[in-house]
């Protein structure tokens, strides 16, 4: 799979931002191509994957990149994710609708979130994934974040029929 121009220039944005031990959250990370760009940009990062392969293969990534990803396998439904912990947060092609507040909670005060994924509109290109539990609905993903800062927001139909958003955390409130 090839990177998201979204979130790979939305991780450099993030990344001239600030300074010190800053931490980063790949959720989902898969191979981890995401998570490599966060340790690059100089995050202290972290990534999550249901798959221990997957785990293994992201952390061989980081080691080939020269950098290092703290990768934990686990089920998010059943452990949940630390609490104001991270300074950006990663989701890629990866839909779990239950797992908006624990995502929105484990973004520190002034922090950010970079999601991209697909909705119900890339059924009519045929390809990607068809269940309704993987496809956002139209707004949906900006409603996900309603009361934080949106920086970027958009939904696209083409070439992938995605929504992305990068929102911070506002510091107070």
């Amino acid at each position: 799979m090839s990177s998201s121009p979204f979130i790979v220039e939305w991780i450099d944005r993030l990344a001239r931002e600030g300074r010190g031990n800053r931490r980063a959250l790949d959720v989902a990370m898969g191979r981890g191509q995401y998570a490599v760009a966060l340790a690059r940009a100089g995050f202290r990062t972290f990534g999550v994957d249901l798959k221990i392969d997957a785990v293994r293969d992201a952390a061989a990534a980081a080691v080939a990149a020269g950098v290092r990803v703290h990768g934990w396998c686990a089920d998010l439904t059943q452990q949940p994710l630390p609490t104001a912990r991270f300074d950006i947060v990663v989701v890629s092609r990866y839909l779990q609708r239950d797992l908006f507040p624990a995502l929105r909670a484990a973004v520190v005060p002034g922090g950010a979130v970079v999601y991209e994924t697909f909705t119900t509109a890339q059924r009519a290109l045929g390809t990607g994934p068809r269940s309704p539990d993987h496809l956002l609905e139209p707004g949906e993903l900006r409603t996900r974040f309603e009361g934080w800062d949106v920086l970027f927001y958009e939904e696209a139909s083409e070439p992938e029929a995605v929504a992305r958003i990068a929102a911070r955390r506002p510091r107070f409130g």
